[in-house]
């Protein structure tokens, strides 16, 4: 398959596929890529960016290029993504396999960092005056176990001073139907934790994972923009993976986050 001509678009990008924006990130080229745009079909229909999920390893190559070709870039970066509190540091395109963590940082202009999501929060995070951008993975796991904290000071290591961020579309409190094991990990961790629960029907709770996420970044004295998407809620829209459990499907398409100087 050839891509089509493109024309510039706001945010640095070019016009397909689509992508929301964020204000927050305004000074650098990023975009959250969802359904629409791609090659893909059936339930993966359109852009499914996901290397790891069962769709046709050409149809997602062709819908990787074409977000690639969103930063007039010819590929993009990602990592082997496990729900873990890592960061890593990339100059370029990986030697050889994609190193299993959950965020990348780069100071390189022109190279196009991201991560994979379908229901987790995916974070943007940068320091346009310095010159270092991140993107980070953050289900419940990574986020509890620190992966947001580990992005940002890993920046700071690279001479980020004045860090902005976005949370792109996730799954949202009123999707986020949680029992109470969950909730009490969360508890155990901290107290004050409880803020981002909501009551349920039959003593289940709904979690608030991107204003955890925000409260994390707070914390560590970064302003998080939250994109009010919900990826369970929108199903011609994003991606989801409880939404596919709950129709009984297969597998699911990944939506895909990216960024760059």
């Amino acid at each position: 398959m050839s891509l089509q001509p493109q024309t510039a678009a706001a945010g640095g990008l070019l016009s397909t596929p689509p992508a929301l924006q964020a204000p927050a990130l305004a000074r650098v080229r990023h975009g959250f890529f969802g359904r629409e745009g791609g090659v893909s079909t059936g339930i993966y229909t359109s852009l499914n960016a996901g290397t790891g999920s069962n769709d046709d390893p050409d149809a997602v190559r062709e819908n990787r290029r074409r977000i690639a070709a969103a930063f007039a870039a010819d590929h993009l970066i990602g990592v082997h993504q496990v729900h873990s509190p890592d960061a890593v540091f990339a100059l370029g395109p990986w030697p050889q396999q994609r190193p299993h963590a959950d965020a990348l940082v780069t100071t390189t202009p022109g190279l196009v960092i991201s991560v994979l999501t379908a229901d987790c929060a995916p974070v943007l995070l940068a320091d346009a005056e310095a010159g270092v951008v991140a993107a980070a993975h953050a289900g419940w796991k990574g986020a509890l176990s620190g992966v947001l904290g580990a992005t940002v000071a890993l920046m700071r290591q690279h001479g980020a001073r004045a860090i902005v961020a976005a949370i792109g579309p996730t799954i949202h409190q009123p999707s986020y139907e949680v029992g109470p094991e969950f909730e009490a990990k969360f508890l155990a961790a901290a107290p004050a934790n409880a803020r981002f629960f909501a009551p349920g029907a039959n003593g289940r709770a709904h979690f608030d994972l991107p204003a955890f996420c925000a409260a994390q970044l707070k914390a560590l004295g970064v302003a998080a923009e939250i994109l009010p998407h919900d990826t369970y809620a929108a199903p011609e829209r994003w991606h989801s993976c409880r939404r596919a459990a709950h129709r009984g499907e297969p597998d699911y398409g990944r939506n895909c986050a990216a960024i760059a100087l």
